[in-house]
């Protein structure tokens, strides 16, 4: 919770964005996922899209975990759209497989934030799909580039890559 005024956004938060954290993200931040009927193909191999929407899932669970909430940057004015997007694809997951999307961010520039990704099997010995994504903070009304980022995110952002 925001605590002292000074810190307090130009606009009201309906989440907990947090600049005094109590709990920093590990290095990697690890989310499960299990490949339900719809997000296969006939063969009941996962279709490759869901792969992508699954990290985007991680990266906002991984955000969720340090306070920043979605619908907080969206009351900031802030989107964080894909820029930069690269895949690799190991191993296939089949239907009613379970999985692990592991993320974390590997570095923030100015208001590019790159992220590499994960996907292994539960127990760690197979790797599906390993992934990179370039995001940019852009201001939602004018659909620019912001010059810098919020400074609440960019705190929490800044703690989440030092742990």
């Amino acid at each position: 919770m925001i605590t002292n005024p000074s810190d307090t956004p130009q606009l009201p938060l309906k989440g907990v964005l947090q600049t005094n954290l109590q709990a920093i993200a590990p290095t990697w931040f690890e989310y499960s996922v299990v490949a339900h009927p719809h997000t296969t193909d006939y063969g009941g191999i996962v279709w490759h899209g869901a792969y992508i929407a699954w990290m985007e899932e991680a990266r906002i669970e991984c955000l969720r975990s340090i306070g920043v909430e979605f619908t907080d940057l969206v009351a900031l004015g802030c989107d964080l759209p894909v820029v930069d997007l690269a895949l690799r694809y190991h191993h296939p997951v089949q239907m009613g497989m379970a999985a692990i999307v592991k993320t974390r961010m590997s570095e923030m520039s100015g208001v590019r934030i790159n992220w590499d990704y994960q996907i292994e099997s539960i127990d760690g010995q197979t790797l599906f799909v390993s992934a990179k994504v370039t995001l940019v903070a852009v201001d939602r009304e004018k659909g620019k580039i912001l010059r810098q980022l919020p400074p609440i995110v960019k705190d929490a952002l800044v703690k989440l890559s030092e742990s």
